[in-house]
């Protein structure tokens, strides 16, 4: 090349070079924190949440601390505006310092519908951990085999190669137990089933018997499969979800090449020996799928291992009573009387105090255990039961910003969750309506109470 077209074409570079690093200079300085934009959940690669993971960020230093003038002022007027009197309910209080804020009969028990969930949530991760998994087995024992359930409703035939979070699965536990029986030079097996690890009744306390015919729950089992759905995906569930199981499992031991026939219920000898077994995602991971889907079976599974955790029957009155003594532990069983982990009792009864409290903790960092119970809440417009609210109308201020668990039964409405105010403290909050005639409104007005705090300096 010339020399006067060289230096030419190296000045046009170092000119391009310019250009391109104040472009990206400029991008740098347009695009928001990445705190602070809002972004829909991932599913396929996010990890596991762990005690040492915060779900949410600390409050902003520099945010003014929050005082109750305003709040009350904007809050008494959306409350006024409900219609629903003393039917509706709540409390916000301020995080990082544990004060009241706003206060409307906070102390009232109200029917708490699903947001039950939270107190099952936060007491089995106190109890027995995060990282805790639940053990689905095969022993000897009987006609051959004795299939052991260890109380994981997420337990599947086969699991999706992408699923998350992985649950155990059949297949794998047959592939194992299969090949235990041919190193012994079996070939043939009973399967009989074990069951002993949960107690006491199926149904709970004033549960209605729809709830099993219309899908919202199965009876409750230490061993079924798929939660007792006919199918992984369907919303039907099975009449007999352990002989369904049971009945899975030998299928799939056929086809590793065990002729297998079914048994019947029984007790595996204690320390007999074990041909295989399959664990459960972490507690971590279930707490945050039994809220962000306010998944009923799971949420029951969890309460039953509080009560195991407590050395109590694994059944609804002792795992309530283990739930409770777990967050009197904790300094938060003031308030809270439920008679079973999902909600779906209408004689449960629970305070906005105590559930606003029960989430002050869980964004603590003094436990760092409780991380789940803030990453798993729904996310307003994005996931879970909140994803189709906050969308639109004066509840829109909380898309994205509105962190919340619902509850809902026939005359009841509930939310509680958390939010950061427009100074960027974080606050938590429970409204609950009871005895609603109007679903829709009472829905909106939750909303709008939630939404109105992201707005909101409150000092």
């Amino acid at each position: 090349m010339p020399r006067p077209e060289r230096v030419v074409a190296m000045l046009t570079l170092a000119l391009l070079n310019v250009f391109l690093v104040a472009a990206a200079l400029a991008v740098v300085k347009l695009t928001p924190d990445r705190s602070l934009a809002v972004r829909p959940p991932t599913v396929a690669d996010r990890a596991l949440v762990t005690a040492a993971a915060p779900a949410l960020g600390p409050t902003a230093a520099t945010a003014p601390l929050p005082a109750s003038g305003d709040l009350t002022s904007r809050l008494d007027n959306l409350m006024h505006a409900a219609g629903m009197g003393s039917n509706l309910t709540g409390t916000v209080i301020d995080v990082a310092t544990g004060r009241a804020l706003y206060a409307s009969n906070a102390d009232k028990p109200a029917v708490p519908a699903s947001t039950t969930k939270l107190t099952t949530s936060t007491a089995v991760l106190a109890a027995v951990g995060p990282d805790h998994r639940l053990t689905t087995k095969a022993v000897k024992g009987g006609g051959g085999v004795i299939l052991v359930g260890g109380g994981d409703p997420t337990l599947t035939r086969t699991a999706a190669k992408n699923a998350y979070p992985r649950p155990a699965s059949l297949a794998d536990l047959a592939k194992q137990t299969a090949a235990a029986l041919k190193a012994a030079g079996t070939r043939r097996a009973r399967v009989d089933y074990d069951l002993s690890l949960f107690q006491g009744p199926q149904m709970g306390p004033g549960w209605k018997s729809n709830y099993v015919s219309e899908g919202d729950v199965s009876p409750v089992s230490a061993l079924e499969v798929d939660e007792g759905r006919v199918a992984p995906t369907a919303h039907q569930r099975v009449a007999n979800a352990p002989h369904i199981a049971v009945d899975a499992f030998v299928k799939l031991l056929k086809k590793q090449g065990i002729s297998a026939t079914v048994g019947t219920s029984t007790t595996a000898p204690q320390g007999a020996q074990q041909l295989g077994a399959v664990q459960s995602p972490p507690v971590s991971a279930l707490v945050e799928e039994l809220l962000t889907r306010s998944d009923n079976d799971i949420a029951e599974a969890m309460a039953r291992q509080v009560a195991l955790a407590r050395h109590r029957p694994a059944s609804f009155a002792g795992g309530a009573a283990a739930v409770h003594e777990t967050l009197a532990r904790l300094g938060l069983g003031t308030g809270v009387g439920t008679v079973d982990g999902s909600g779906l009792s209408p004689h449960n009864r629970i305070t906005p105090n105590a559930l606003a409290r029960i989430l002050v903790a869980g964004a603590s960092p003094a436990h760092p255990e409780l991380a789940s119970v803030m990453s798993g809440m729904p996310i307003g417009g994005f996931s879970g039961t909140l994803a189709n609210r906050y969308r639109t109308g004066p509840s829109a201020t909380g898309m994205g910003l509105v962190r919340g668990k619902t509850g809902t039964l026939n005359g009841v409405n509930t939310l509680a969750g958390v939010a950061y105010d427009a100074d960027g403290r974080l606050l938590s909050f429970a409204f609950m309506a009871n005895n609603v005639t109007d679903a829709t409104a009472a829905l909106a007005a939750l909303d709008r109470l939630a939404g109105s705090l992201t707005t909101c300096g409150c000092h």
